[in-house]
């Protein structure tokens, strides 16, 4: 398997589930429970997010053969979509948006594993697109199982900060935070833009 293949995989998937960025709503979503209870939710988001992208990962693009879309589009509608992401990163509309759904009365004012932590925050729209783009980008099982084994290894360092979550908000600080997400938009703005070109490359809009 292409290393290459596999750090790209680990950057697009650590930028757009952003782990960091889920650190603090977490502490807020779970503020006055202990010790034993965050670890529980911690661990049900992790696991529901998880279900849900792996999902998309193994049948996202026969849904799109379905329906006549195909990958080179899709590659595009992505990227786009990444880049969308990366200027809400950019310019804070991204947190904001976050926090408005966290604080969202609903069904998860108990219990926030499902919603809106394991989904939208952990299986969103842009993590889905990435899962179907990554597991799109190769044909062999090995292939699949790293895409797969990548994600479990983002999703094992948020549950590491969900855990250890209110010594590390303590530690960076509302503006270690903010520094951190600004510098993550700013790779996930280039890495949007080599999605829609590999797919105008491959729809033969531009030269290889």
């Amino acid at each position: 398997m292409d290393l290459q293949f596999l750090i790209t995989a680990f950057f697009t998937l650590f930028v757009i589930i952003d782990p960091i960025g889920l650190m603090p709503l977490f502490v807020a979503l779970t503020a006055g429970s202990n010790a034993k209870a965050r670890r529980a939710i911690a661990v049900r988001a992790i696991t529901i997010g998880f279900g849900i992208l792996v999902l998309f990962g193994f049948f996202g693009e026969a849904v799109l053969g379905f329906a006549g879309i195909s990958m080179a589009a899709f590659r595009i509608a992505g990227g786009l979509l990444l880049f969308l992401t990366a200027l809400d990163m950019l310019f804070e509309r991204r947190s904001k948006r976050r926090e408005d759904q966290a604080s969202q009365p609903d069904i998860s004012e108990d219990d926030p594993s499902v919603f809106p932590l394991a989904t939208p925050l952990i299986a969103g729209p842009g993590a889905i697109a990435s899962m179907i783009l990554l597991t799109g980008q190769t044909d062999t099982t090995i292939g699949f199982l790293s895409v797969f084994a990548v994600l479990a290894s983002v999703l094992l360092i948020a549950l590491m900060l969900f855990v250890m979550g209110g010594l590390l908000e303590k530690a960076l600080g509302p503006t270690g935070v903010n520094v951190v997400t600004r510098i993550l938009g700013m790779l996930l703005t280039a890495l949007s833009i080599q999605f829609i070109l590999d797919g105008l490359r491959e729809v033969g809009a531009l030269p290889y």
